[in-house]
């Protein structure tokens, strides 16, 4: 993950590497780290930017209106969506991307001391050379040289893989995706490399949107009564098959809370049964979500899929924004989430089961040291997620492995994955995540807490061989 030359104001060689004594011994773990292949177990990527293998269209796409962290930061000061290029629903006239760019490289002194900006500064300088932050002075010659090198063969989206070193990229689609772009980046031969994930959030959150459709939908696709429960699972079971087919090992569930349920048969037919005629309260969805991921959980017991759940997010909590363009551009926010009591149904039935592997993320970091580093130091059957969302930054992740590893170990730790959906980001996710490992480790190397030969060992797996373990992959 070597960086192209650049002054040292820019990106310094030993950024996030601790100063003192520590540092000569972070040096050398870094070095053992930097050139691994890259693991992407979980992200958000567009699967068909690898299936058509298509230039991009421009640097706005790359870098600004496919980015939430992004786009709320600028939104924070004032900026208007419109202004930054963000399509509408109704089809309304945006900015044009230029307009739109120079108005970020205005604004980008906004980024200072957060991860966007260092994400951005490692893909501006990896993909295209740069050596110089973005400014409103550069603003212009910034994107007419990313714009005259979008057609290279080496910008074209499978090459800037190659150019990475991306071993693996997992992509995440709904339960009810087509998966055409899947389909053909099989038949090409590159499933294995690129995967799906099954994300059936469409299907079992009585709160999304056109859920009473989305059920008789799933039906269509798979020929089962999803009216009844039992029929409900098998049509599930019908469709994490056909995304294995296409590459899944894990299952992904973006749930409010950490919430399960463990009802009996005639309780969860009545769930259903008023899901499907809108009479659940909150209080009823909550337990229907909950029920739905004991279900998950039963299956990925039966199938070997990973199950990962992404708990603690308040989503798209302004509704005008999600009236005007929709989902995912920022307007998400943490929120507290009880890990013990709310997965307990879940792990009193399947916890201990040999084929059963769940991976918890979130947003809540008051979690850490409370729940989840003592329930994953004890149930065999769970793994840490690293920082997420909010917290996949420097200090985040700092944050996160002083308050894990004393009592979960390395082992129960799941590695990194960058959940990403902004392509060129990928190396510098990962690459911030292996300084921040070697930091932490070259720190106890210099207290001799670890020997250097563990700590290279240590540094090896976290940024490797712990996310091919945890995703079995």
């Amino acid at each position: 993950m070597r960086d192209e030359k650049c002054s040292t104001s820019f990106l310094h060689p030993d950024r996030l590497l601790p100063p003192g004594p520590a540092l000569a011994i972070a040096r050398e773990l870094y070095e053992s780290v930097a050139d691994l292949p890259i693991v992407s177990p979980h992200g958000h990527t567009n699967p068909e930017w690898f299936a058509e293998n298509k230039p991009f269209t421009d640097a706005a796409e790359l870098f600004l209106t496919p980015d939430h962290y992004v786009l709320r930061m600028l939104r924070s000061q004032g900026l208007k969506y419109d202004q930054l290029g963000v399509p509408r629903k109704d089809g309304a006239p945006v900015a044009a991307p230029r307009k739109a760019w120079r108005l970020f490289a205005a604004n980008y002194h906004l980024f200072a001391a957060t991860p966007s900006r260092m994400w951005i500064d490692h893909a501006l300088n990896f993909a295209f050379g740069f050596a110089e932050p973005l400014s409103a002075e550069n603003a212009d010659v910034v994107y007419d040289t990313i714009n005259a090198r979008l057609s290279d063969p080496d910008l074209l989206p499978r090459a800037i893989l190659d150019r990475a070193d991306v071993e693996v990229i997992a992509t995440t689609e709904f339960a009810l995706d087509p998966l055409e772009h899947h389909a053909r980046l099989k038949q090409e031969g590159l499933i294995g490399r690129i995967r799906t994930t099954y994300r059936p959030d469409d299907v079992t959150d009585p709160d999304a949107p056109l859920f009473v459709q989305n059920i008789a939908r799933l039906a269509e696709l798979t020929g089962e009564d999803t009216a009844r429960w039992n029929g409900l699972i098998e049509a599930h079971r019908k469709r994490r098959a056909i995304f294995r087919e296409l590459g899944a090992v894990a299952t992904d569930h973006g749930v409010p809370s950490a919430f399960t349920a463990d009802l009996p048969k005639a309780q969860k037919q009545k769930l259903l049964d008023d899901a499907l005629a809108g009479r659940l309260d909150a209080a009823g969805a909550e337990t229907f979500r909950g029920q739905m991921l004991t279900e998950m959980a039963a299956l990925s017991v039966e199938d070997g899929m990973v199950m990962q759940i992404h708990a603690g997010s308040r989503r798209n909590t302004d509704s005008a924004l999600m009236r005007e363009r929709g989902a995912n551009l920022g307007a998400d926010i943490p929120a507290r989430t009880d890990f013990v009591a709310g997965l307990q149904p879940l792990l009193s039935r399947y916890g201990n089961a040999e084929n059963f592997r769940l991976i918890l993320f979130t947003l809540d970091e008051s979690t850490y040291a409370r729940e989840l580093a003592p329930m994953a130091g004890y149930w065999p059957a769970l793994r840490i997620g690293p920082p997420w969302w909010f917290h996949d930054s420097s200090n985040g992740i700092r944050r996160y492995l002083d308050q894990v590893v004393e009592t979960a170990g390395f082992y129960n730790l799941a590695g990194f994955n960058d959940d990403t959906r902004a392509l060129l980001s990928i190396r510098a996710r990962h690459d911030l995540w292996r300084r921040e490992i070697c930091r932490f480790l070259a720190l106890l190397a210099a207290e001799h807490r670890l020997s250097k030969q563990s700590a290279t060992e240590f540094a090896v797996h976290l940024s490797y061989h712990a996310a091919k373990d945890a995703y079995r992959l």
